[in-house]
């Protein structure tokens, strides 16, 4: 792997343990939240009862682990760069008595797995932060059995996805923040429709499709939408880190001032929009 490519994954891995604690924290809030594009990839993925399935990125366990109740004669094997979060994603299984898992701490790009090994693949919002997103759909397509398939979400646009931009804006907008390289990971980066699946297509997918799936992200008052971001959301953390307590106080009233502008019945229901891709082998 490249130095810059390697540099990245070890800065990913770090940031990610280092935030394993805020994610099992706030884990049944985020995991209601995200259960939508979970929904949407496991539909798209035509599971059966004998099927083994790879769930790449999977953080805390999901949809991994739900796709788990599904294959209950086959298996899922849940990886993640960041052990940490594997470990919150052992500490779901045994609360929910599932046992047909396996964890693997392991990078995307370099997937210690036999050639056609798994019948599925999916992956929830892992694509944007691959350091390189063909190589990583490469890898996946190699260890997926012909005919199987591989399901992808990732964020949409800025402007579908106020639970973000309500706060990042404000951020922006206070602080000299250094802009990123053009194609680094972020958020967006695969936001722009038909982009993750011509990625598909350039790895070998066939049948390739794609779905947006919108929704809001229901904190209920300002103080917990905030309060969130603050525990799970690695940007928003990493730039307040930056800013002295003033700043921060400003950028948290002027955070709280859009929300209420643009949601002025006091309930924090934040739009998202999220693409879902598909693809056959």
């Amino acid at each position: 792997m490249e130095a810059q490519l390697e540099q990245i994954r070890e800065q990913q891995k770090e940031t990610w343990n280092r935030f394993s604690a805020g994610w099992r924290k706030w884990d049944e809030f985020t995991m209601d939240w995200l259960r939508p594009m979970g929904e949407e990839i496991i539909n798209s993925l035509d599971l059966q009862a004998t099927d083994i399935v790879l769930d790449v990125a999977a953080g805390t366990g999901e949809p991994g682990l739900t796709i788990a109740t599904i294959v209950q004669d086959g298996k899922v094997v849940i990886t993640d760069l960041a052990e940490k979060m594997l470990a919150v994603a052992r500490d779901n299984a045994a609360k929910k008595g599932i046992t047909n898992y396996e964890t693997v701490a392991c990078d995307v790009s370099e997937l210690p797995f036999e050639d056609a090994t798994f019948d599925a693949v999916s992956c929830r919002f892992g694509f944007m932060f691959f350091p390189d997103m063909l190589m990583a759909a490469r890898e996946m397509v190699r260890v997926l059995k012909p005919g199987g398939k591989l399901a992808a979400a990732v964020w949409g646009m800025p402007e579908k996805n106020f639970w973000i931009t309500a706060i990042m804006s404000t951020i922006n907008r206070n602080m000299q923040l250094p802009a990123p390289p053009p194609g680094a990971p972020g958020m967006f980066r695969c936001g722009s429709p038909g982009f993750l699946a011509d990625l598909f297509r350039k790895a070998g997918l066939k049948n390739v499709t794609e779905k947006e799936v919108t929704g809001t992200l229901n904190c209920g008052t300002n103080d917990n939408y905030w309060n969130f971001m603050n525990e799970v959301a690695a940007p928003v953390v990493f730039a307040l880190s930056k800013a002295d307590e003033a700043t921060r106080d400003k950028i948290k009233q002027e955070v709280f001032a859009l929300v209420d502008q643009k949601l002025p019945g006091k309930n924090t229901a934040l739009d998202y929009g999220t693409v879902v891709v598909s693809g056959e082998k």
